[in-house]
């Protein structure tokens, strides 16, 4: 019997912006069958992600942004399985501050699909969090795995360098909003939720952020 599409596991770590670090737990996501397996936000711990993988194949390291919490593990991970880390390049200037000498191995773009044991992501640019953050839908799976933009009660946070809270809002409302009620909201941290439990509060997070 194949396992469940998608697997998940918290890793603890900190994260550092701004000339503060705090401690944080992150959610990591695998999505694939018994051959082979993505990951989305290698965070933290290598070890734990790549015992998570198994002897399936790893076909990619998906960074849904570069905030060092959520690629801190990935190039680690990357150099232990051969596989490719992608980032949506408007999140370079972050990527840098964690891998100053090192590239993703690909650039993640509106709309593209990542296939994975028949499985399709389709990728959503969401940024606000950050420049470069992305969503990744699997209609086939009734799941958007929103990273930091979309959490269990509200948008992710604003108050940081390079991020900016009327684009998150935009984000929201334009990009993830209009997916199916029912849609599982798999997040970078915490609870998942569902987009139509989210809906209904788009306007007082308008209000509470100006």
């Amino acid at each position: 019997m194949s396992a469940h599409p998608v697997t998940h596991l918290v890793t603890s770590g900190t994260f550092s912006l701004d000339g503060g670090t705090w401690d944080v737990d992150n959610n990591v996501w695998l999505v694939g069958d018994d051959r082979e397996v993505l990951v989305i936000d290698a965070a933290h711990d290598a070890d734990a992600i790549a015992a998570a993988v198994g002897d399936r194949r790893l076909t990619a390291i998906v960074c849904t942004h570069a905030h060092d919490d959520h690629i801190d593990a990935a190039a680690e991970l990357a150099d232990r399985t051969g596989a490719p880390i992608l980032l949506h390049p408007d999140d370079m200037v972050l990527w840098r501050m964690t891998y100053p000498d090192r590239e993703p191995d690909g650039a993640l773009a509106d709309g593209d699909e990542l296939t994975v044991a028949g499985t399709t992501l389709r990728v959503l640019h969401t940024p606000g969090h950050s420049p470069g953050a992305v969503c990744l839908y699997a209609p086939d799976l009734g799941t958007v795995f929103t990273g930091d933009t979309l959490f269990n009660g509200g948008p992710g946070a604003t108050g940081r360098s390079y991020s900016d809270f009327g684009v998150i809002i935009d984000s929201i409302r334009d990009r993830l909003l209009p997916l199916p009620p029912d849609t599982v909201v798999r997040t970078g941290h915490g609870d998942t939720t569902t987009i139509g439990d989210e809906a209904p509060h788009l306007g007082e997070w308008i209000s509470r952020g100006h």
